[in-house]
């Protein structure tokens, strides 16, 4: 999980999403996941969730993203597309 981790950060940084670690607090649900802050695409992850937990939100996070023109091995590229198959039947 922990280079899957990083191939999905170093796969942010290209499309422009900035990756935060932040100590989540309160009600929260989850692990974190994308939002814009400031006009700007931005994955938040709690710090203290698991190095799969990690992946997963970023998997999750760059799912909703257009990575055609970012290099990802192909594993990676798999499970984005799983987590686009599960976002579209969600969504209807």
């Amino acid at each position: 999980p922990e280079q899957i981790t990083e191939t999905l950060e170093q796969a942010a940084a290209q499309l422009g999403v900035k990756v935060r670690y932040e100590t989540m607090t309160g009600e929260v649900s989850g692990a974190g996941g994308l939002c814009k802050l400031k006009g700007q695409w931005c994955v938040i992850i709690d710090r203290k969730v698991t190095p799969a937990d990690r992946a997963a939100t970023l998997t999750e996070a760059l799912a909703q993203l257009d990575t055609d023109n970012v290099f990802l091995p192909p594993e990676i590229r798999d499970a984005l597309a799983v987590a686009r198959g599960i976002s579209a039947r969600a969504r209807a």
